[in-house]
């Protein structure tokens, strides 16, 4: 039997493909939500699927204790598609361990133990990652040995006193807050920020595991504020459904042996996924298309009655509405076989892999209307 922790949906996908899942009943579905915003060039696409089966054929795994050519050609493929020169990658398997990775480095650099983190931030479950996120019912009594302070999402003033302590090894902010409900950090508050930590020689990381890899319409969510972190952690869309993650280190930063460590980070397999999505994400267009794709969903859904706010950019979208998530999520995937994702009360979260079609957005949007007229009308 599993120990069970997930509120699971009554959907059991046996197969997908782009932007859609196909159940055991045979039933369809259209993917807004992308498995918590993993698949980033759609379900089974052939590049991906030929990169990682030829890569199987050859040798799937060996440990870090040998040299691995994909770790570096990853490194520069991601370096030059992020704009991103003058770091170094450093590879691990998921996001909390990319941001455990990070707050770590920090710490070992600057000597300090404190941590400067925002309300309502989401960075993982593993105990320091966990320990800067703003969700007190997933912290373990362990986990708050840590010292951490929350100040509020792009209050300037805020984080210019705080940091001007000096006592912070690390401020830690989500390019886009996911789990916060999709609020996005303003080029203000970041470039404070950024202002902030080079004056008290703090590092600043940029928590991209939700919003990196294009989804911002930007390879990551930070470059819309023109800054430049001392670590970028990025998983999620990284491997499009393999486990990947990794950290982007400042080069200035130094690197010791036993510093940081993972027994099956940056793998052969998982490092011909991370290529391959690499490469459908430049051979298509990928991350200007989800610029322009996203502001037109954006300004559809605005015009949509019911909808209180819309937030987010690219791909990163959410929808405060005047219907409970939980009501509305219900709908569309019942009655429309849409499936999309939520945070807090009353905002869903859209999350739709980046190949998604302007007639798949216009099927959505379609179901987003009859699913609110439904609801309303009290139709069973």
């Amino acid at each position: 039997m599993l120990f069970n922790v997930y509120d699971l949906m009554d959907i059991e996908p046996v197969e997908a493909s782009g932007c859609w899942l196909r159940d055991k009943n045979g039933d369809r579905y259209l993917d807004f939500y992308g498995g918590h915003a993993v698949i980033s060039i759609g379900h089974s696409h052939p590049l991906y699927v030929e990169r990682v089966g030829r890569q199987l054929q050859k040798i799937g795994f060996y440990s870090n204790s040998v040299i691995n050519p994909l770790q570096e050609e990853l490194a520069e493929r991601l370096t030059a598609l992020s704009s991103c020169a003058g770091y170094n990658l450093f590879l691990c398997n998921s996001g909390a361990e990319a941001n455990e990775n990070a707050l770590k480095l920090a710490s070992f650099t600057t000597g300090r133990s404190e941590i400067l983190a925002c309300h309502a931030s989401f960075h993982g479950r593993t105990s320091a990652a966990v320990a800067a996120t703003d969700q007190p019912a997933i912290q373990a009594p362990l986990n708050k040995v840590h010292a951490v302070t929350f100040i509020d999402l792009n209050d300037t003033d805020a984080v210019t006193r705080a940091l001007a302590t000096r006592r912070y090894a690390a401020l830690i902010v989500e390019g886009i807050q996911g789990v916060g409900g999709i609020r996005v950090a303003e080029p203000a508050f970041l470039r404070a920020a950024r202002e902030a930590c080079d004056a008290s020689g703090t590092f600043l990381i940029l928590d991209e595991v939700q919003s990196g890899y294009g989804r911002s319409g930007k390879f990551f969510a930070f470059q819309h504020a023109g800054v430049s972190p001392d670590v970028i952690s990025m998983a999620k869309g990284m491997g499009n459904g393999f486990p990947v993650a990794g950290i982007l280190v400042r080069d200035t930063i130094p690197a010791r042996v036993g510093m940081l460590g993972t027994t099956f980070g940056g793998n052969h397999l998982a490092c011909a996924a991370a290529l391959a999505v690499l490469e459908v994400i430049e051979k298509e267009r990928l991350v200007e298309r989800a610029a322009s794709l996203g502001e037109e969903l954006k300004r559809h859904l605005a015009a949509e009655e019911g909808v209180i706010e819309v937030r987010g950019k690219g791909l990163m979208i959410g929808v405060d509405t005047d219907i409970p998530h939980a009501i509305l999520r219900r709908r569309l995937s019942r009655d429309h076989r849409v499936l999309v994702g939520y945070s807090g009360r009353n905002t869903l979260r859209l999350l739709p892999p980046l190949v998604v079609s302007d007639e798949e957005v216009e099927l959505f949007l379609s179901a987003f209307r009859a699913a609110r007229a439904n609801e309303r009308e009290g139709k069973s």
